[in-house]
């Protein structure tokens, strides 16, 4: 395999492309297990019929973990939207439309959103008594199976050059409550200073699913928790800022 090709940089992971292969190298101190992890979701998501990229194999490099996919030729939706941005609301449709089909898929076999959320939640820095009402919320909100990107957003989507689009870094990805990944989406807008685009996401997904916004607020303070445990201290303090509005609808 050949590694002269960079198309990503990552803080713990650098993307190379080799012909028709795409092969994502992790730093030597990246988890085995959730490199193997990564490589297992993307897998399983893959036998739900979903346009994602096909694992090809898991390796190493020069001691370095490393998982070999198909590559996806074509332009992020991300680029697409700056370089048109008069067709924003056809794109913005394009996004929420994608992530609505994820959830209607189902992997029994992906991890459990909400045990994952439980244990996030443990993890912060938040004190006991803002962990206790953000694991009681949890523990009373209706536990679901729908296939959860985890990370969905425009750069995440890749649309081939006859507009067939492909979700690509299935990382994160559990089953659970398709509202939970819906306030990542929309705090991941936040955090990029989008805030105005982040509103305009959230009321199209609730038309569009039928579901009340009420309902997507409800899990903004347990996702904004458990994303906190990781990132950059700037995300963490606005993530925790959001965790501590406990009282948030």
């Amino acid at each position: 395999m050949k590694l002269d090709n960079i198309i990503a940089k990552r803080s713990e992971k650098v993307i190379y492309r080799d012909g028709d292969k795409t092969i994502k190298v992790f730093n030597e101190s990246y988890s085995k297990a959730d490199v193997l992890n990564e490589a297992l979701n993307q897998a399983r998501v893959e036998e739900t019929g979903l346009n994602v990229p096909k694992v090809l194999e898991v390796t190493k490099i020069d001691g370095k973990w490393a998982i070999v996919t198909e590559y996806i030729e074509g332009k992020t939706l991300a680029q697409l939207t700056m370089e048109s941005p008069e067709k924003f609301e056809e794109y913005l449709d394009l996004f929420v439309d994608l992530q609505m089909e994820i959830h209607s898929k189902r992997a029994p076999l992906l991890n459990k959103l909400k045990d994952k959320m439980m244990r996030k939640i443990s993890e912060t820095t938040l004190d006991a008594t803002t962990r206790y009402e953000l694991h009681t919320r949890l523990e009373g909100l209706p536990k679901h199976t729908k296939v959860c990107h985890g990370d969905f957003n425009a750069s995440n989507i890749i649309i081939r050059d006859d507009g067939t689009p492909f979700v690509i870094d299935w990382a994160h990805a559990t089953q659970g409550n398709a509202s939970a990944d819906v306030a990542r989406t929309y705090l991941l807008f936040c955090l990029k200073g989008e805030k105005e685009l982040a509103e305009k996401y959230l009321n199209l997904f609730c038309k569009k699913s039928d579901t009340a916004r009420q309902y997507v607020q409800k899990w903004m303070p347990i996702v904004a928790a458990s994303q906190s445990v990781k990132g950059k201290e700037h995300e963490r303090e606005f993530l925790l800022s959001w965790a501590n509005v406990v009282d948030f609808e």
